[in-house]
């Protein structure tokens, strides 16, 4: 009998438990996560009425890898141009409800006298409700349509985000043991850094690539080559001090700007699943009974903690968004629970060897408890906001009103604010870029010519290609904006601003000049002077060189281009309305998007019979076909069952247009059935028939009876295929298809 690994048998172990166990909260409508929590508490270590897993080391391999794709396909649905769509009330509710429940945590945590990471980690852990449990709370509940689900779901997405930046600081406290602010402002500094290169280099590289190799990649290919860049990029992150479930993520949210991101997302679900379900499979095998009853206290307090702070602060934080008091209950009563971001921080905390083994016990206990009371918190919502508001002096009241009815007000900002942040936006990002380049010149490329060449040969030849790898982005960090709408209208208006706008290219000739600077004095030993002069004789090149405008517009274009792919993909294929939609609405008309049944009798019909413009005043803008986009349609172009036809009109012309579309599709269904029968008839040419010593193709047989031959039988022989060009004789049986009436009509009449 062959021996079976270890690794196998607990792999089956843990599969059979948790299929049983979340079928059986399936039927019990709880959240799958918590199955997974049981199906692990059973097969653990800790449980001895059935069978355990062998090797806990393994599976905590297996675990780690759960954590990378959970995040994987977490970055997958997340795009770094939603964090501009949630809105102000989003980022202020998070904000204030992530700071207020790490500090909470941690006070907590000090009065229970724990050590110092414990505390910090504790914080993290309570301060991110769990996405999966809400929206699956929402669901059962009726409740994804309500203004204020869709706000929290903007909270939660923002709270995400923060959740990755917290385990990259917590990681690097971790590491450092130290607390001091100039370390956590370096921390944050080499986040961003790493942050921004990783994202621009991606979406340089990474849609163009995906795009020539299409037609190469089939579903195995495509899923094979997402998880090669998957964990790749996952060692990159590692490689540089940050958590492999960070450079999951990052990857996750670049694959997520191009347009094979819900390809890819489809094809990446079932091996996530898998692998989500064995981390927290692992997450249940870690609760110990004994640990529980002996921490009963803590996990009582924090769990009350948590839905008391959760609510309140929740509630403070929206209400602080300028938002009104019942939606501001509402939401915070939604976000009173922890999930899987809690237990990926607690699994960071035991694999940094940083935090005490009853800690990991103590969350997942926490879990289950804030989530099984979820529903109920929500429900209660609505009822305490009424009592609330009936219990508050007049005075409140109208202080929350004139609050909340200022969260509307449009904030212009001025030309000075969009040209300065335009101008930061640009010199933080290309510096970061020309930093990178620098480093990976000093490291790889100049050793090279040092090998090979005479030390002055060598020392020219590195400065030269870095700086000249560099130039283009000095050359954007010195020019760019400086033709913007902004910059001129400002130059324009006042002769006051000419001073600090000049002021802004000297600051940014100077930063340019900085990084000449420093190439050259790291490859030769001269005086200042001469290196200066040096220096900004070579900025000022690049000002003034075409080829390096030429290659640094290439460069932004592409970038911006890439970045905007998914989104003018989704457009043509009329998944998202185009971006002049939103601008007709303050004209009371908009756009509408309709579809035309198969069964429509206005398939097949041209836009200039159908006439729809003057019969029902709406026009149409494009017309949907499969892969096919038609925009702006002549007057010839038929329509197609199953076409989706975008068109334009006020709300009154648009609602008629799809009454009559439907009256039209009623009165199709309405015909008689019965003439639409098709029917087989033959008849014989005599000598009296008007067919006779013509062709097919004179007779007129299909064209004004609407039949067709399918055959013709001659002298006795059998049924063939008829030649439209041979004349019929007498005793020709001819045999036709047809509409009933047509056919009878014609064989009636036998020409």
């Amino acid at each position: 009998m062959s021996h079976l690994p270890n690794l196998i048998a607990d792999l089956a172990l843990i599969l059979i438990s948790a299929g049983v166990i979340t079928l059986l909260f399936k039927k019990l409508k709880q959240p799958l996560v918590l199955g997974y929590i049981v199906a692990g508490f059973l097969v653990g270590p800790h449980t001895f009425i059935t069978p355990s897993v062998v090797d806990t080391g393994n599976i905590q391999t297996w675990s780690d890898i759960g954590v990378i794709f959970l995040l994987f396909a977490l970055g997958l649905e997340f795009s770094f141009k939603k964090i501009l769509k949630v809105g102000g009330s989003a980022i202020i509710a998070a904000c204030t409800i992530i700071f207020c429940m790490i500090l909470v945590g941690i006070t907590v945590g000090i009065g229970f006298g724990w050590k110092r990471m414990d505390c910090i980690f504790l914080g993290g852990m309570i301060a991110m409700s769990s996405t999966t449990i809400i929206y699956k709370a929402f669901d059962d509940l009726g409740l994804r349509k309500k203004k204020f689900a869709g706000l929290v779901l903007s909270i939660l997405i923002l709270e995400d985000i923060l959740a990755i930046v917290l385990m990259v600081v917590l990681s690097t406290m971790a590491v450092s043991n130290n607390f001091q602010g100039s370390d956590l402002i370096g921390s944050i500094g080499k986040l961003v850094f790493f942050l921004v290169l990783w994202f621009v280099v991606g979406i340089l590289l990474i849609p163009g690539f995906l795009k020539k190799a299409k037609k190469l990649m089939s579903d195995e290919t495509l899923l094979i080559v997402a998880l090669g860049m998957c964990f790749g990029m996952v060692v990159t992150a590692s490689q540089v001090g940050f958590s492999p479930a960070f450079g999951a993520f990052i990857m996750g949210s670049i694959l997520a700007e191009t347009i094979e991101a819900e390809h890819i997302e489809v094809l990446v679900k079932p091996v996530k699943d898998l692998f989500g379900a064995i981390f927290f499979v692992s997450v249940g095998m870690m609760v110990d009974p004994a640990m529980i009853v002996e921490y009963a206290i803590p996990i009582a307090v924090i769990s009350l903690v948590v839905i008391l702070g959760q609510s309140l602060f929740g509630t403070f934080g929206v209400l602080l968004s300028g938002q009104p008091l019942k939606t501001a209950m509402q939401c915070g009563f939604s976000l009173t629970q922890i999930g899987e971001f809690a237990f990926i921080i607690a699994s960071l905390g035991v694999s940094l060897k940083v935090t005490s083994h009853f800690l990991y016990p103590i969350v997942v206990a926490v879990s289950v408890i804030t989530t099984f009371l979820t529903p109920y918190m929500i429900r209660l919502a609505e009822p305490a906001s009424d009592r609330t508001e009936r219990s508050l002096p007049l005075s409140w009241k109208r202080f929350l009103d004139r609050y909340s009815s200022g969260s509307s007000t449009v904030n212009y900002e001025n030309n000075w604010r969009k040209l300065l942040l335009a101008m930061g936006r640009n010199i933080v990002i290309y510096s970061i870029i020309s930093i990178a380049v620098i480093i990976l010149s000093f490291r790889f490329v100049a050793p090279l010519f040092q090998a090979h060449l005479p030390s002055f040969l060598s020392s020219l030849a590195g400065s030269l290609f870095t700086i000249l790898c560099i130039s283009p982005f000095l050359r954007a960090i010195v020019v760019k904006k400086n033709h913007s709408v902004e910059f001129v209208t400002l130059w324009e208006d006042n002769s006051v601003n000419r001073g600090p706008l000049v002021s802004t290219i000297v600051l940014r000739v100077v930063i340019a000049v900085v990084f000449v600077t420093f190439i050259i004095a790291h490859f030769f030993k001269a005086s200042v002077g001469i290196i200066l002069g040096v220096a900004v004789i070579l900025v000022f090149f690049m000002i003034y060189s075409r080829v390096l405008k030429k290659n640094s517009i290439l460069l932004e274009r592409r970038f911006l281009q890439n970045l905007r792919l998914r989104d003018v993909h989704a457009e043509y294929m009329g998944k998202k309305k185009p971006a002049y939609a939103g601008k007709l609405l303050s004209r009371d008309i908009h756009l509408a998007d309709f579809e035309i049944p198969g069964e429509s009798p206005w398939a097949g019909k041209t836009l200039a019979e159908l006439n729809l413009g003057k019969e029902y005043g709406v026009h149409i803008v494009s017309i949907l076909r499969g892969r096919q986009r038609i925009n702006i349609p002549g007057a010839s172009v038929m329509l197609f069952p199953m076409d989706k036809i975008q068109a334009i009109g006020t709300d009154e012309q648009l609602n008629l247009f799809n009454e009559n579309m439907m009256k039209e599709l009623s009165q199709a269904e309405g015909l008689d059935l019965e003439k639409s029968i098709m029917a087989l008839k033959q008849f014989m040419i005599d000598a009296h028939s008007g067919f006779l010593g013509k062709s097919i193709r004179e007779s007129g047989i299909r064209d004004k009876y609407r039949c067709l031959i399918v055959g013709v039988e001659r002298g006795g022989n059998t049924l063939r295929t008829p030649d439209v060009n041979v004349p019929f004789q007498e005793g020709d049986v001819v045999w036709v298809v047809g509409e009933q009436e047509d056919v009878y009509s014609l064989v009636n009449k036998k020409g």
